[in-house]
């Protein structure tokens, strides 16, 4: 009897496991044309890191950390991030044990640690965004800014950090309720956008994700807009 409890015990550990790495295993692939981003241009110049990747652009002196969505292959964030870099901010990609944030919150220590900008910026996609501002809310002083995309803060951030947030009109994903309920954590000048015709897989590029809304613009055009959003903020204007 005991043998066989032994048994039983054993399997469902077995089959815990197995569920658990088909988890991990299952996510967001980056498109084609979000892999042809990772090559260099006349402007940028992207290379592989021990952290993930960096779009090394005109900027000396502000940079972009950005933690990608949960579950999606951080390369998907490419054409989005490139094209910050052209407007004049170096971005930082990073890439994530188990594509899951949580797993590496502090990830943005080691990058800071490594290079000397005098402006820093933290931001992210969703899951991604949630982890930023716990990271940001923990290291308010050494930042100059939180770029939060379909995402919310379930931290009370201090009143000194610029903070922007951006999600689109069609978003299915981000749960408003979630949203409205830790809204009062952000900052009282926080800078709020609606991309009208915008969902959520947009401001990546990995192709639909289940239960998004179906949007109204194009994934490009999504891109532009929260692009020009972020470079006109304030915070971000006047470096």
């Amino acid at each position: 009897m005991k043998h066989g409890k032994r048994m039983i015990a054993v399997g469902i550990v077995l089959v815990v496991l197995l569920a658990a790495m088909i988890y991990v295993e299952t996510y967001y692939h980056a498109a084609p044309e979000a892999i042809a981003a990772l090559s260099s241009s006349d402007q940028i110049q992207v290379s592989k890191t021990g952290d993930g990747w960096f779009f090394d652009g005109p900027s000396e002196t502000a940079a972009l950390i950005f933690y990608p969505g949960g579950k999606v292959e951080e390369t998907a964030y490419a054409p989005f991030l490139k094209r910050l870099a052209e407007k004049g901010m170096d971005v930082f990609l990073v890439r994530m044990p188990l594509r899951l944030a949580i797993f590496d919150m502090d990830a943005a220590d080691r990058i800071r640690r490594g290079h000397s900008y005098s402006s820093w910026v933290i931001g992210g996609h969703s899951l991604g965004g949630v982890i930023a501002s716990e990271y940001a809310g923990k290291h308010a002083d050494d930042l100059d800014g939180l770029i939060l995309l379909a995402s919310y803060s379930i931290r009370s951030l201090p009143e000194s950090l610029n903070t922007i947030v951006i999600y689109g009109s069609e978003d299915r994903i981000l749960n408003q309720r979630s949203y409205a309920a830790n809204h009062s954590h952000l900052p009282e000048n926080t800078k709020e956008f609606v991309i009208e015709g915008g969902n959520h897989a947009q401001f990546g590029c990995y192709g639909t994700q289940m239960g998004d809304g179906t949007p109204k613009i194009t994934g490009d055009e999504q891109i532009q807009k929260t692009t020009d959003l972020i470079i006109q903020s304030v915070f971000l204007n006047k470096k």
